[in-house]
This record gives C-alpha cells, sequence and structure tokens, in this order.
C-alpha cells in the first residue's frame, strides 16, 4: 500500500512522497514573485539558533509536548467524507479562482515548510531544531493535501522545483517573527471562519476541502504559537521602536488579505461570504489573539481604515488592469495611489493595551 503525506512522520518524508507529481501551469503560478503572492524567505539561521528559551520552559514544553503528541498524524488524506467533484461543470470563474486559491495556499503552506526545514538543517541549538522540525512535518501535510486536491482538477505544484527555482527573499530574524507569527494567526483565523461559516450553512460547502479546516487551522495556531514564544523569549522584539514594526507588519498583512480576497468575487459569492463582513471577522479574531505577545492591535473600527482599504483595493485592481494593458503612466499613477492608501492605513491611530504575563492561548474559535 503506498504511504500518503498525511502519514508521515517528517517534512522530508512527506516530500518525497509528492515528487514528480506537478503540472506546469500550477508551478508556473506559485514560481510568481508579487506583492501578493506567497514569498520564499531565507534568513540569519545562526541567529535564530542562538535564542535561549530556558527562561519560558514553563510555556515552552507544553507546547512542544503538544506537537510530539502528533494530534493531526493521518488526517490529511481523502477518506469517506470526502465528496466527488465535478470539476468539468463547475463555473469557470469560481473554478479559476478556487484553483488560484489552492495553488497559493499550497505556496504558503510550502514556503513554511522550506524555511521551518533550513532551521532544523543549519541548527545545533536541540529546542529551536525540535521546532522547526515539527512546524515543517505539518506544514509539508499540508501542502500536500492541496496538491491532492487540485489533482482532482488536472493540475499539481512541483514542490521540489519550487524548493531549487524559487526566489528567496532574506529577512532578518525578527521580521520572520512578525511576518510569519501573523500569518499562521491569521491563518488560523481565516480557517476557522469558513469553517464554522460552513458549518451553519452547509449548502455553501462546494468542495469536501473545507470539512478539514478545523484541524488545518489548529496546527496553525500551535505555530503562532511557538512564534510567540520565540518573541517572548527576547523582550525587546516587542518594546520600543520594534513596536512600530510590528504596526507596519499588522498594517501590511491585513491589508494583503483585503485586496487579495477582494480578487476572488466568484469564490467568495459560491462560499456565501461577503469579503468585507469575512476580512472585519477575521481582523477582529486576528486582533484579539495578537495581544498575547503584541502591545498594540490596530483600530479596525477607525473610518481612515475602511476607506484606506478601499483605496487601496481600488488602486491595486487598476494598476492589474493598467500592466495587462501595458499602460505605463497609469501604472505609475495606480502605485502612487495604492502607496498613499497605505500611508492612510499606516497612519491611523493603534490602541495600546497591556501584554499578559501568560502568553500561550488555546483555540477559542
Amino acid at each position: 500500500m503506498n504511504k500518503h503525506s498525511a502519514d508521515a512522520t517528517t517534512a522530508e518524508e512527506a516530500l518525497a512522497i509528492q515528487e514528480n507529481l506537478d503540472s506546469n501551469m500550477a508551478t508556473e503560478v506559485a514560481m510568481k514573485n508579487t506583492l501578493l503572492t506567497p514569498r520564499f524567505y531565507t534568513t540569519d539561521f545562526d541567529e535564530l539558533d542562538a535564542v535561549d528559551v530556558s527562561h519560558i520552559k514553563s510555556e515552552w514544553d507544553p507546547l512542544i509536548e503538544r506537537m510530539l503528541s502528533d494530534p493531526n498524524k493521518g488526517h490529511f488524506k481523502k477518506n469517506d467524507d470526502w465528496d466527488q467533484v465535478d470539476w468539468d461543470n463547475m463555473e469557470p470563474q469560481l473554478k479559476k479562482e478556487f484553483i488560484d486559491f489552492l495553488i497559493s495556499s499550497c505556496t504558503a503552506e510550502f514556503s513554511g515548510c522550506v524555511l521551518y526545514k533550513e532551521m532544523k538543517r543549519r541548527g545545533s541549538n536541540k529546542e529551536i531544531t525540535q521546532l522547526f522540525q515539527l512546524m515543517a512535518r505539518d506544514e509539508a501535510r499540508h501542502a500536500g493535501f492541496i496538491n491532492d486536491a487540485l489533482r482532482e482538477a488536472g493540475v499539481a505544484v512541483n514542490l521540489g522545483f519550487l524548493t531549487q527555482k524559487k526566489k528567496y527573499t532574506y529577512f532578518r530574524p525578527k521580521f520572520i517573527y512578525y511576518a510569519t507569527y501573523l500569518s499562521e494567526k491569521i491563518g488560523y483565523a481565516r480557517y476557522i471562519t469558513i469553517f464554522r461559516h460552513l458549518q451553519e450553512n452547509p449548502q455553501h460547502r462546494f468542495h469536501p476541502i473545507f470539512k478539514w479546516f478545523e484541524e488545518w487551522c489548529n496546527d496553525e495556531f500551535s505555530h503562532g504559537e511557538a512564534f510567540a514564544l520565540l518573541m517572548k523569549a527576547d523582550p525587546k522584539l516587542t518594546r520600543g521602536i520594534n513596536v512600530w514594526w510590528i504596526k507596519f507588519f499588522l498594517t501590511a498583512v491585513y491589508a494583503t488579505m483585503y485586496i487579495r480576497d477582494h480578487q476572488r468575487p466568484a469564490f467568495h459569492a459560491a462560499l456565501g461570504v461577503d469579503p468585507d463582513w469575512y476580512a472585519h471577522e477575521v481582523f477582529t479574531k486576528t486582533s484579539k489573539l495578537s495581544k498575547q505577545i503584541f502591545p498594540i492591535t490596530l483600530d479596525i473600527d477607525h473610518p481612515r481604515w475602511k476607506k484606506g482599504l478601499l483605496n487601496i483595493q481600488k488602486a491595486n485592481q487598476d494598476l492589474a488592469d493598467a500592466k495587462a494593458k501595458g499602460r505605463k503612466l497609469a501604472q505609475l499613477t495606480s502605485s502612487i495611489r495604492a502607496g498613499l492608501a497605505f500611508v492612510m492605513l499606516f497612519t491611523v491611530p493603534s490602541k495600546k493595551h497591556s501584554v499578559p504575563s501568560v502568553t500561550r492561548l488555546e483555540p477559542a474559535y
């Protein structure tokens, strides 16, 4: 019997199962590098390896123990709950947007796997390498599972090719912490919001992969907890001028999500979800969760916040249209408008709060 990536105990084993299962179209989409597409990251692995978690072991050890127990082993594969999908007769725009969603999600999950696996390979710090090995295992399973869904549509991402050929972006470890922490927590908020919505409205579950979102987002939640503790291990990362960096990443991640979701109107209509409602719901959840480690949250109810989101989304749409038509001046003006809209978002006053002494949280939504 062939082994499935869901049963793999390491990232390397999961990825080996996925080798040579690809399509050129999906891989080309995954290879793109834009402001809105998932990127591959590299960092200063020596600095990361030097992190000392000895003073937060009371929170670190229970998290590692839970991840070692591997509650989702064997979960991310098709079973009797996997309904047959009629890809040939799916509404064309929905099919296009949903495939784009799956490729983007697969690339994002695999991006985490590549970074985490490299830290495991390069590091010698037992606590840090163990954590990154466990997170790489989870992300490899997620990427493999999404590829299973894509293959039914006749496409798949060549994960091995991406590892070798996709451009890598260097981020200092603290920027990796901010960006990846938010990516994992907003991923949890996104998946659990969709999962709960479809529990109440199963008529909108147009694909079976959504049934797996609860366990999936709980992995995301655990990874976010890990990055919260990595930041707690070095308190200066959430103080002083670094608070401005936190605000920058909060603004960038929220704005990117808003723009990307508004590029998939048919996808959200099929789910029965209004993108503006969905964005506010996800931002609310993520803001509540991030209070565990960040000393500020964004004021997402401020009048300038919604206006800024609308402006940046419209500028991005106009930029895409100008690029498609080869209109250089329109590209420049749209880029300037997008930049000004981001400044509007960034200058909305943030909300300050006290960070709790105990960082660890459990999934509550």
